[in-house]
């Protein structure tokens, strides 16, 4: 299964150069190991773009955006087994940052891709009406 975890932070505050070689050291064992597709920090919020689709009307803002309560970091992308085995990847993952960036929170949310025979897996009543 292919998962994607999503690094969220209501900082906007750099990696330390201990941290960027510590996760660059986990994504060369994940690569080789061949369960990392790919992964990226991203850019700030003001050097993007929001496109919004809000009463039937579309828009769009340059960053920064303002009301952004949130900001995703960066992501991954990996070939696992299950759920747990990306759950655990992600903990390893925060637990790095616990470690090397005292003070900082933020959040990993770990999500399967929508494949062929995971139809069920999006309508969580699905079992209950089995």
């Amino acid at each position: 299964m292919r998962f994607t975890s999503i690094v969220m932070s209501t900082e906007s505050t750099h990696p330390t150069p201990e941290l960027i070689e510590a996760m660059g050291k986990l994504a060369d064992r994940e690569i080789k190991a061949g369960r990392m597709l790919d992964t990226a920090g991203l850019m700030p919020l003001a050097t993007g773009a929001r496109v919004t689709i809000q009463d039937g009307k579309l828009s769009v803002v340059d960053g920064p955006f303002v009301e952004a309560k949130e900001v995703v970091g960066g992501y991954a992308i990996f070939e696992l087994q299950s759920k747990e085995e990306a759950v655990a990847l992600a903990v390893e993952f925060m637990q790095l940052h616990k470690d090397l960036m005292p003070g900082w929170e933020g959040t990993c949310e770990v999500r399967p891709y929508f494949e062929p025979g995971t139809e069920g897996i999006c309508d969580p009543l699905a079992e209950a009406r089995a």
